[in-house]
């Protein structure tokens, strides 16, 4: 087995290519679109330097599997397929993100909520194979509800779930996120044999220490600043729901989760061929809009009024 990471500087977020060195099939892990919110511009640089890696290697692409709708960065999963082929895939538990979504940026009829946007869907424990290489789909929900761990062979990776021992584990804030459900799911990942190899999806490089992306089940149990030990689900969940009230959104997030939650695809253009994205004031919800004056609607001034 071959892995080879790339990493994102702008969302701390690596993807991995994940090869059988006798077929020569690779499985793609968290690949990323580089985005520029502020001008509303996109980019394949960091996209373009995986699919030159993968045609370098002379590698075949079976999947390019999605650990779940990320939050922070966008997908080039549909860019990549376009050009090295391969089944876009997530966990079942898509349609629950999608239907959350749907709502909360009011997506009309034509947004699918099936997850059919995806080639295939794994429920937790199904079974796929890269080339000579054996892999399960292990759901871990709590981050959010539809997360994936891909386990090939010794090779655990974990998406937002875990981080590296000194940096924790991931927020548990977003719709559908639960601290009880991430502790379950994680201690279910810390019974595999102490010597699985952790490859890590996000690596915020805390008190300035170089990129790491790799630990092992035995590590994390002994060392994670906040799961290792004898740490109880009780103290877990404080410390989570504490954390999480004072992290601020990811930058990204609005856009990165249309475009996730539909595959990584863009959303449908308008009449003039441009495409938008929504941003819904106040979010997921929060605060009532009811005390702000809002934008009048101005009839057609070209029709005479009736006067009653």
């Amino acid at each position: 087995m071959l892995i080879k990471h790339f990493y994102d500087p702008d969302s701390s977020t690596l993807s991995y290519v994940v090869a059988c060195d006798e077929t020569r099939r690779c499985a793609i892990i968290d690949p990323v679109l580089d985005f520029n919110y502020p001008s509303g511009t996109v980019n394949t640089d960091i996209a373009d330097n995986l699919i030159a890696y993968v045609r370098e290697m002379d590698l075949s692409v079976d999947f390019i599997l999605e650990t779940h709708v990320h939050a922070d960065h966008l997908s080039s999963a549909p860019y990549i397929q376009q050009a090295l082929g391969g089944k876009i895939a997530i966990g079942a538990m898509i349609t629950s993100v999608q239907a959350t979504f749907a709502q909360i940026f009011n997506e009309g009829p034509d947004f699918a909520r099936d997850g059919s946007q995806f080639d295939e869907v794994f429920a937790d424990g199904d079974h796929f194979s890269v080339g000579n290489l054996k892999g399960v789909a292990i759901h871990v929900p709590g981050h959010t509800p539809a997360c994936m761990a891909y386990l090939v062979e010794d090779a655990l990776f974990v998406g937002d779930t875990l981080f590296m021992p000194d940096a924790g584990t991931a927020r548990c804030d977003f719709p559908g996120g639960d601290a009880h459900v991430l502790f379950q799911s994680i201690q279910r990942l810390l019974t595999l044999p102490g010597d699985t190899r952790i490859f890590v999806c996000h690596d915020y490089q805390p008190n300035d220490r170089s990129l790491a992306y790799e630990t092992t089940v035995a590590q994390q149990q002994s060392e994670n600043i906040h799961i290792g030990g004898t740490t109880l689900e009780s103290d877990f969940v404080h410390m989570r729901e504490t954390r999480d009230k004072q992290l601020d959104m990811p930058s990204l997030i609005l856009p990165a989760l249309q475009i996730n939650m539909r595959a990584g695809l863009i959303p449908a253009a308008e009449e003039d061929g441009r495409v938008f994205l929504k941003i819904p004031l106040n979010g997921f919800g929060g605060d009532s809009l009811s005390k702000l004056p809002k934008e009048e609607p101005i009839g057609n001034p070209n029709l005479e009024q009736n006067p009653q």
